[in-house]
């Protein structure tokens, strides 16, 4: 009996199962005349599958369910696989990446893309969410993939095949390029593997997204409750339109408590303003004038020193790195300016930052939101300490040497 796969062709759960197969020299078939919405409510499909979801693998010893579970079945099928590596590390990798591709990618990808589509009610603030769920997961498999060609080893694996597969949902159908180009490694490992001869017979040409989808879900009708007896009329008392305005007014959005601190004679715009338009002179003018604006009443300097620079072994992954905190950190542009210095002529690189906050203390929805937070030592500069103080200033101006060390990039948030 021929290995059957029941989906229709172009399922992106069922390529997983196609592309495994040709890599694997194994024949899988689909089935014929398959149709979504009709062969999979047949009494024979719901035995195989009781809740009738796509894909299932029909096999001489019974159907498999689950598209991950059937591309592994069909991955095994042939003893000497260089799908799963070829040590007991590499297996343990592959299934990190096909996890992390089911739980990261595919999920909030479906989450964004199917309620536009009208699968599911669109909720804006649940898209918000996934939208930046899935932006995370993203950079950080930009950051593996900035100095890996592949997810694990040195050729295709099964890792790269659930990866693909998943991503490429995305890349067609809401993935446009303005949002894939913050992250350039995925996208060389996307169009690299999609391109390869046995991802393109199975794929076909993958073309981009050109726009995001219009919302086409609608909010789902209210059940008609049955006609109730007329009640006998009882007069009401006028309600006047001020009245009825009043009661149907919205609730102002509640505002971010660093909006109700005093006044500051700090203004951050104006800071910020000066550091980028000071071209010469910088410690006499923008330095200068740095300290005469500061208020230590209104606003608070932190250093912060990484916890993990032993890992910082590669320069452009580690640039990579902090640059993947200063986006996330997008969230308190209008409270806050940052440097970060990442320090060093050779591995490990050192990263350290300088963070000029609103308040006299970190905002805790800095901390609750950026997750990058925690990877950090943090410690108030004290500004009546004057070698703190110059240290401020030589991170502000991007002193080279600083502390003794060549720098090799120097970042600002701003």
């Amino acid at each position: 009996m021929p290995l059957v796969l029941h989906a229709a062709s172009g399922n992106k759960n069922a390529l997983k199962a196609l592309v495994t197969a040709e890599y694997n020299s194994v024949k899988v078939e689909l089935a014929k005349n398959f149709e979504m919405g009709v062969s999979n409510k047949t009494p024979e499909f719901l035995k195989m599958n009781p809740i009738g979801k796509v894909p299932v693998l029909e096999t001489p010893d019974g159907p498999i369910f689950e598209s991950n579970a059937i591309a592994r079945y069909v991955a095994r099928l042939k003893p000497d696989t260089t799908l799963y590596g070829s040590t007991l590390i590499d297996y343990g990798h592959i299934e990190q990446w096909i996890d992390f591709s089911a739980t990261e990618i595919d999920a909030n990808l479906g989450r964004w893309l199917y309620p536009r589509l009208g699968y599911g009610l669109y909720l804006p603030p649940a898209e918000e969410v996934a939208v930046s769920t899935l932006k995370r997961a993203l950079e950080a498999l930009n950051i593996h993939l900035a100095s890996n060609t592949y997810l694990v080893g040195h050729g295709v694996t099964l890792a790269d095949i659930v990866m693909i597969c998943n991503l490429s949902i995305g890349f067609k159908a809401i993935m446009t390029k303005s949002f894939t180009s913050q992250f350039p490694h995925v996208e060389r490992y996307f169009w690299t593997l999609v391109n390869q001869p046995i991802f393109k017979k199975i794929l076909g040409d993958v073309k981009q997204a050109e726009s995001i989808p219009p919302v086409a879900s609608k909010k789902p009708t209210q059940p008609k409750e049955p006609a109730k007896p007329k009640p006998k009329e009882v007069k009401k008392e006028e309600v006047k339109p001020q009245e009825v305005a009043e009661e149907e007014a919205p609730k102002p959005k509640a505002k971010n408590p660093l909006d109700l601190l005093p006044p500051s004679k700090m203004i951050l715009d104006d800071w910020k303003r000066l550091y980028s338009n000071t071209k010469t002179n910088f410690r006499e003018v923008a330095i200068k004038g740095f300290w005469d604006m500061y208020d230590p009443e209104g606003f608070s300097l932190w250093f912060c020193d990484y916890k993990y620079n032993d890992e910082n072994t590669v320069s452009f992954v580690t640039m990579n790195k902090v640059g993947g905190f200063l986006q996330r950190m997008d969230l308190a542009r209008k409270y806050a300016f940052g440097k970060m210095l990442i320090i060093g002529n050779e591995a490990p690189f050192k990263v350290k930052g300088l963070w000029l906050f609103r308040g006299t203390e970190i905002p805790k929805f800095v901390v609750d939101e950026c997750y990058d937070m925690e990877l950090y030592d943090w410690v108030k500069v004290d500004i009546n300490d004057e070698a703190q103080k110059e240290r401020v200033s030589q991170m502000i101006e991007d002193a080279e040497p600083f502390e003794g060390e060549a720098l090799l990039d120097a970042k600002c948030f701003k």
